[in-house]
């Protein structure tokens, strides 16, 4: 059985944490997201959110049902909050983001905007029936009825609760990119074109001034869609 701790020298270089205040930090447990890519919801409330000062405090806020992710109640305080979920804590929200650092960040967000998430397609399969899966960036999976009206790479912006899809941001000439990832990574650029690699190499995409790996990037409505500003 795996460990549900890990040694801070180890933890991925994504976590806005001291690496040498103490030995230990707590996974978060399995999920959809990579694991530079979240953290568990104890870490957060106490060492980035700042809302409780210790474990046991961070333990009763979720024991009070005070917490949410995605729209769920949240359980554990190893339960992971990752790359653009959302996070309810009382009657605030919060967007899981990376900054220009590659850190993940938890920015303030209106009740609104927490209502909706990006997600990017990852994969698409064929599951029983015919019928077409998208696999989304976060774990989760959506069926739809057109196996040609998404294509891989592209972003769909889902309601929490029911799950439906509400917009589609296709890959595209002209398409807002946030990059995820790279020498770049929080950056916001625009999509020229798409060099697709006939080899082992990744494909890449060429954006306003340089070029980037494919799989770090997300496409987006606007720059305004996310919470970049600068923490004071």
């Amino acid at each position: 059985m795996s460990s549900s701790h890990m040694k801070r020298l180890t933890m991925p270089r994504s976590w806005p944490l001291p690496r040498k205040t103490s030995v230990w930090v707590q996974k978060p447990d399995p999920c959809g997201h990579p694991l530079e890519l979240c953290m568990p919801v104890g870490i957060v409330l106490r060492d980035i959110l700042g809302v409780a000062e210790t474990r046991r405090e961070a333990k009763q806020i979720v024991a009070d049902s005070k917490v949410k992710v995605d729209g769920t109640t949240v359980t554990t305080i190893g339960r992971a909050v990752g790359l653009m979920d959302v996070l309810t804590v009382g009657d605030d929200h919060y967007r899981c983001i990376l900054d220009s650092n590659g850190r993940l960040r938890y920015r303030p967000i209106s009740a609104a905007a927490a209502a909706s998430k990006p997600c990017r397609i990852d994969a698409k399969t064929t599951v029983s029936g015919g019928r077409t899966q998208l696999n989304l960036h976060d774990g989760r999976n959506i069926i739809i009825e057109d196996p040609n009206s998404h294509s891989t790479g592209d972003t769909v912006l889902i309601d929490v609760q029911s799950q439906a899809i509400q917009k589609h941001h296709a890959l595209e000439s002209g398409a807002t990119i946030y990059l995820i990832g790279g020498s770049h990574v929080g950056v916001i650029s625009t999509l020229n074109g798409v060099i697709k690699r006939r080899s082992s190499m990744p494909n890449e995409v060429e954006l306003d001034g340089f070029i980037a790996v494919a799989d770090h990037v997300f496409v987006i409505g606007s720059a305004k869609d996310l919470p970049l500003e600068v923490d004071a």
